[in-house]
Formats: C-alpha cells, structure tokens, sequence
C-alpha cells in the first residue's frame, strides 16, 4: 500500500496537485472523508451514498478481476465455519451475523440484501469493527456468519491462519466496489489518470498482494441505484 500510494503521490505532483509525502495513519475514514483537503481516500459505497456523495468527488473505481462482477464492482462471500453442516444460506435464518459497521456495504448492505432475496432474517449482530475480526468472531464461535468483502476476504484467506476454520457459503450479488474519493468538486480525470499510472508503474507481485488488476471510472448512478439496509438487530 505504501509503494502504490508513493506511485500515486508522484503521478499526482506531475499533474500539479499536491499530494502528501505519506499516508495519514492517524485519522479515521469517516474523519479523513469529512476533511475539505481531502486529497485521496476510498469509501465505502454506503456511507458515501447516505452522507458524502455532495461533499466529495466519485474519481474511480478498483478492478479486482473477479468472476462474475464487471470491472468496478465487488461482491461479499458469506463465511461459516468450516464445519457448520448447515450448506445452503437459507439454513442460517434466525442465526447471528458479525459485522464490520452498520455503515459498511460489504460487511451489512450486501449481506442483508443477500438474506432478504433468501427470505431470512437474521436474529442479532455481533459489530466487530474490522472485517478480520468479523470471520475472526465466526471461527471461534461468537458469530455463525459474516459477509466479508472478497478483496479482504483474499488477504484473510491468504494470511490468517484462523481462515482454516472457514468456509464461503454464499456471496452477495456485486455492487460498486470501494471507490477513491477527493475532497470538495473537482475535476477526477487528473486523480483517475493518476492512479492508472501508478498502478501500471507497480511490480506484478504488488499488485498481486493489493489485489488489483485496473482502475475504471466510477459510476455515480450505480450507488444512487441501492437501496437502504435496515439496521442490524440488536
């Protein structure tokens, strides 16, 4: 992440925008998003269609390769415990969900769009903070179920030995994936050419850790396109 955004950080200057040395670590999204100099972030498509979609500026979208979604979008895989006998998503009806934030598409919207085209309910959340500690709360047992985006949900998989006592059961249908944002109005065409460049500049085993095959521009009318999710139960 820190080679990508030093690739980005050049592209950007070259263009006349300027970008800062490093990233900020300290801050949190919902913070970094809310700050007018806002030069780069990426957001997640909930919080940014119920709050920042007049604030910030849509630049682009990821391409994570994925089978079955088109360039830009992403879907959540619904993971269980690798010896949960219960197959089929229907089966997990009045079940406990882990979850990110109420706010998160892919750890709440997607998931309970997925149960609702199922005809279930789920009957309490466990709200973890991190989509780690999510699959992390199914595998020891604190949770039956939690939708995971599949780009992290490739670095759990790949990285965390706890993704042993997992197994995907379900994914949500795609939607926008997380898009990268600016501050303000501006124009994305400098920030889009930017990150294209920067990521071109990357060796492939980089891109291969970050997952990331293209960036594409973001559709604007996709995220207006989704509706509402409830919230979580208690």
């Amino acid at each position: 992440t820190d080679a990508f955004w030093a690739a980005i950080r050049d592209a950007l200057r070259a263009r006349g925008i300027d970008a800062p040395q490093t990233l900020d670590h300290e801050l949190s999204p919902q913070e970094a998003w809310e700050r007018e100099n806002l030069v780069l972030s990426q957001i997640c498509n909930l919080p940014h269609r119920l709050t920042f979609a007049d604030s910030v500026t849509l630049v682009a979208a990821p391409d994570l390769g994925l089978p079955d979604a088109r360039p830009g979008t992403y879907y959540s895989v619904l993971v269980a415990r690798a010896h949960d006998p219960r197959d089929e998503l229907t089966a997990f009806d009045n079940s406990t969900i882990a979850i990110n934030d109420p706010d998160s598409q892919s750890g709440w919207g997607a998931p309970s769009a997925a149960a609702a085209l199922a005809g279930i309910g789920f009957a309490s959340a466990v709200v973890t903070g991190a989509h780690t500690e999510s699959a992390r709360a199914v595998a020891e047992g604190r949770a039956d179920l939690a939708g995971i985006d599949v780009a992290t949900w490739r670095m759990i998989h790949r990285w965390d030995a706890f993704a042993a006592d997992l197994r995907v059961i379900a994914r949500t249908p795609p939607t926008p994936a997380l898009s990268y944002i600016t501050g303000g109005r501006a124009d994305p065409e400098p920030y889009r050419a930017a990150l294209t460049e920067a990521l071109a500049t990357l060796p492939s085993e980089r891109r291969d850790i970050l997952g990331l095959r293209g960036i594409v521009p973001a559709d604007p009318a996709a995220y207006a396109a989704l509706s509402v999710p409830p919230s979580p139960p208690a």
